[in-house]
């Protein structure tokens, strides 16, 4: 696995849209706010054309374009670092007009985002043995004030923090940001996760788990996407490090219970879900969902429990922040005891 440069005081951070672009509010408020901020701590802000662009369908603009102008930034001088401008729904178009295997060849650069950039935070380990972060777009760092979650994951990309641990409190229902844009986190729920050692769950003092691998995943309704297309050598991965064990990290956005059950079933048909270390499963965007007691924790376990692997759910990862930062591609050192976890990212 090839892990890049961290980024240094006073680099250079490239902004770039392979998803949404920064064009409605509160988005467009809050990307220029967190541009002021790197700004105002040192750092060059380059932007890529499609920032501020709403020419495409579910995303910034053509697929074309949007594939030229990731090559541009990760082949070209442009920047040290990457961080996305906003999730979206087509990112998925652009990968065909991406030169993975170029870029398997260049110097590796950190990118960053979640839920549709799961198309290059899971593609970039898979295709191009390059480490990427599942962690916030760039209009989150705009936010006032800045939630830790956000200091975490600048400091993952800065190579000042490897470990990372949950938050007390995590948001349910998004403030209203129309009368203000840079609302930060509505905190309303206690961190509560749910752990489970095949299909037995394991509570309170009871809940002591360790396990370690490699992290591979994302955002489900991307993953799923993948399977069967030329993008798609993950049965390649998990053997290359079988050794390793794999530690799948998975959420979802629009997935109800039942399309979650069936991604799973999908991911594992396609030889996936192999040589597996353990889960770690974010909160689902849809997180009341259900079909009578068919709930998001039976739509997963359902599925994964036969495998006789820790599967921790409910975690801060995804859609419903904050997000604990997840280096793709890293190995890892997995620690649950009682109602927390620690994640250390161990880059070898």
């Amino acid at each position: 696995m090839r892990y890049p440069e961290f980024l240094k005081d006073g680099g250079r951070i490239g902004f770039i849209a392979p998803s949404f672009g920064c064009t409605t509010e509160p988005y467009t408020s809050l990307f220029k706010q967190a541009l002021k901020r790197f700004g105002e701590k040192g750092y060059s802000t380059v932007i890529g054309p499609n920032a501020y662009a709403s020419n495409g369908i579910g995303k910034s603009n053509t697929p074309e374009a949007c594939g030229a102008e990731v090559n541009d930034f990760f082949l070209n001088d442009r920047c040290d670092a990457i961080i996305s401008c906003g999730g979206g729904e087509t990112m998925c178009e652009d990968l065909p007009f991406i030169d993975f295997e170029a870029v398997a060849k260049a110097a590796p650069k950190w990118y960053m985002g979640y839920s549709d950039n799961t198309n290059l935070t899971f593609t970039l380990p898979v295709l191009a043995d390059t480490a990427a972060i599942y962690g916030p777009c760039a209009p989150s760092f705009g936010a006032e004030p800045v939630h830790p979650s956000l200091t975490d994951a600048f400091d993952v990309m800065r190579g000042k923090m490897l470990t990372v641990r949950n938050y007390p409190k995590w948001e349910r229902e998004e403030a209203d940001s129309r009368d203000d844009p840079y609302a930060p986190y509505n905190l309303t729920e206690d961190f509560k996760l749910r752990a489970f050692n095949g299909s037995a769950e394991i509570t309170g003092d009871n809940c002591n788990i360790s396990f370690s691998g490699r992290l591979i995943g994302g955002c489900l309704d991307c993953l799923v996407n993948l399977i069967g297309t030329p993008f798609d050598r993950t049965a390649g991965f998990v053997g290359k490090y079988a050794r390793d064990g794999i530690i799948w990290f998975i959420e979802a956005c629009d997935l109800n219970v039942m399309s979650i059950r069936r991604a799973l079933w999908m991911m594992e048909q396609a030889g996936w879900l192999k040589n597996l270390s353990g889960f770690l499963v974010g909160r689902p965007l849809q997180y009341d969902d259900a079909w009578g007691d068919f709930d998001r924790i039976a739509a997963v376990m359902g599925m994964l429990g036969k495998y006789n692997v820790p599967v921790i759910l409910d975690l801060d990862i995804g859609h419903l922040p904050p997000m604990m930062p997840i280096i793709s591609g890293a190995f890892a050192e997995v620690d649950v005891k009682g109602n927390s976890i620690e994640i250390r990212h161990i880059l070898k």
